[in-house]
């Protein structure tokens, strides 16, 4: 089995990593970049599919990623790990009803409550205890679930009608703009940015640029939080106006 994931601050790779090595899987896991294609990563027949959710969606990265692949997805079987901040609803059927347009086999969905990686708005941060709690929590369902897995009763999270319900009145009815497009975001401080090129190579979308000594964002931007949690001088918001925390897992995970 190999897992195929995407991951701004290192929630997802932390949980789809842990759930193959429970399932003492050696495909290894590969991130999702833009343009990236599925043949290149595997020829694996069994696949997890991770990625976090935002406001009850997919990435439009991993949307199209899914897209741009659609033709190499006919007889894969995927299990589907969500990460997120709060209850998405169908975090995971929200990818499995695509996959199985295009031929996949849903076999199972994990969803996985982790530390909200948005770090410039002030009510979704957790104190650090409240984090390392999420962490822990999270990582006794992955087990529990590659268990069960391993068992033949893989875990169904977000595949259910109820679900689906759930994610569409609860947050993607009224939201559906904030991941159908890419967005203008990030926005760079020239004040505190000192063109040092950090954020330019954490952006899988290439939506960074430096020039003329400062980084310039352009109208790619995916949301992944990846370039705001390693800006050095915190030149850098993507939601809100002000650095709270850069958010990254391995303050308290790893």
């Amino acid at each position: 089995m190999t897992g195929i994931y995407f991951s701004g601050t290192g929630n997802t790779k932390y949980c789809v990593t842990r759930f193959l090595e429970r399932l003492g899987a050696d495909g290894g896991a590969y991130f999702i970049k833009v343009k990236s294609r599925l043949p290149e990563m595997t020829e694996d027949s069994e696949l997890v599919l991770a990625y976090p959710v935002y406001y009850s969606s997919i990435p439009k990265l991993v949307r199209d990623f899914i897209e741009s692949n659609k033709a190499e997805w006919q007889g894969k079987r995927v299990f589907i790990i969500a990460t997120m901040g709060l209850f998405s609803g169908d975090g995971a059927g929200v990818s499995a009803r695509l996959l199985q347009k295009y031929g996949a086999e849903i076999v199972g969905g994990l969803h996985l409550k982790m530390p909200d990686c948005i770090g410039d708005v002030k009510a979704l941060k957790r104190p650090p205890e409240k984090n390392r709690d999420l962490i822990a929590k999270a990582s006794e369902k992955i087990d529990r679930a590659a268990e069960r897995f391993k068992n033949g009763k893989p875990t169904r999270d977000g595949l259910s009608v109820f679900h689906h319900l759930a994610g569409l009145f609860g947050q993607r009815l009224y939201f559906s703009g904030k991941t159908k497009e890419y967005t203008q975001n990030p926005k760079i401080d020239p004040q505190k940015c000192v063109g040092c090129g950090v954020c330019e190579g954490f952006c899988p979308m290439n939506n960074i640029r430096t020039e003329n000594g400062k980084a310039v964002s352009g109208n790619r931007c995916t949301m992944c939080y990846h370039c705001f949690s390693g800006c050095p001088k915190r030149a850098i918001t993507i939601i809100g106006k002000k650095v709270i925390e850069q958010y990254k897992f391995g303050n308290y995970g790893g």
